[in-house]
């Protein structure tokens, strides 16, 4: 597995998909992981980011659906690992309790152990 260097979350702060439910699991999880915690604020100047990375690497629609939730590794690739749910926040919720206790997740872990 290529080393992790960051964890971004395309966000707004008035979203209660976002804040606190997955931006604080986020930051929580780049700092066990020892990377960096990236927000891309989308009614912020970072919209223009936040866009290009959901274009690139995410779920891409005009009114594309927040938080998404991308590893970044050392070797410059994306992987999109989250999308919020419209149906509600505790589907949502569970989306990041669900990445949190994934493989992946675990792998990473145990690759930033040794």
């Amino acid at each position: 597995m290529n080393d992790l260097k960051a964890i971004h979350v395309v966000y707004a702060e008035w979203c209660p998909h976002c804040v606190p439910t997955t931006v604080e699991p986020m930051k929580t999880a780049a700092k066990e992981l020892g990377v960096e915690y990236v927000p891309h604020d989308i009614d912020t100047s970072e919209v223009k980011t936040a866009d290009e990375l959901v274009k690139k690497f995410g779920d891409w629609s005009p009114d594309y659906i927040i938080p998404q939730v991308f590893l970044e590794f050392e070797d410059g690739s994306f992987k999109h690992v989250l999308t919020g749910y419209s149906e509600g926040v505790p589907y949502t919720k569970r989306a990041v309790e669900t990445f949190l206790a994934s493989r992946l997740y675990r792998d990473l872990k145990s690759s930033r152990a040794n």
